[in-house]
C-alpha cells in the first residue's frame, strides 16, 4: 500500500488532472516553439508554410484562416510577417478580384523544410522520454478525450 505523508495515496482529482494536462501541453509547445526559434518561424508561421507547401499552389487567406480556425485579421497579419520576411507573395484571385492568395517563395520552400526538420527532431527527442509502453497508454488516453 502506497502512503505519501502519512495518507493513503490517491488517483488526482478530475481538476488536478486537466490541469497537469493543460500545463503539460505548454510546456510540449515551448520546447516546439524554443526548438523552431533557431529557424526564425514561430508554430503559427510554420503552420501556414506547412499549408502551402503541402497545396503546393496559391491559396486564398480566407482557406488559410478556416484551415486555422481563426478569423481572416489574423492570418493578414500573420501572412504580412511572412512576406515581409520573404517566405510568401501575395497573388490576386483570377477567379475573384476581391481575394488574395498567398503562395510560397523559394525561401518560403526552403524555410519550411529547415522549419519541418527542426520540429521533427524536437518531437522525437521529446518521445524519447517515454518508453513504447507509455506512449502507447498515453496515445490511448489522449484518445478518449477527443469526441
Amino acid at each position: 500500500m502506497n502512503k505519501s505523508r502519512g495518507k493513503l495515496a490517491r488517483r488526482p482529482g478530475p481538476d488536478a488532472l486537466v490541469f497537469s494536462l493543460l500545463e503539460t501541453a505548454e510546456a510540449v509547445e515551448a520546447r516546439l516553439e524554443a526548438a523552431l526559434s533557431s529557424t526564425g518561424l514561430s508554430m503559427a508561421k510554420l503552420a501556414v508554410l506547412h499549408v502551402l507547401a503541402e497545396a503546393q499552389e496559391p491559396v486564398a487567406l480566407s482557406e488559410l484562416a478556416e484551415r486555422h480556425h481563426c478569423v481572416r485579421s489574423n492570418i493578414t497579419q500573420l501572412v504580412d510577417r511572412l512576406e515581409k520576411d520573404g517566405l510568401v507573395r501575395r497573388r490576386a484571385d483570377p477567379d475573384d478580384r476581391r481575394s488574395v492568395r498567398a503562395v510560397l517563395t523559394p525561401a518560403g520552400e526552403r524555410a519550411h523544410g529547415q522549419g519541418m526538420r527542426a520540429l521533427a527532431a524536437e518531437q522525437r527527442a521529446i518521445m524519447s522520454l517515454l518508453s513504447a509502453g507509455d506512449a502507447a497508454a498515453l496515445k490511448g488516453a489522449l484518445a478518449l478525450l477527443v469526441p
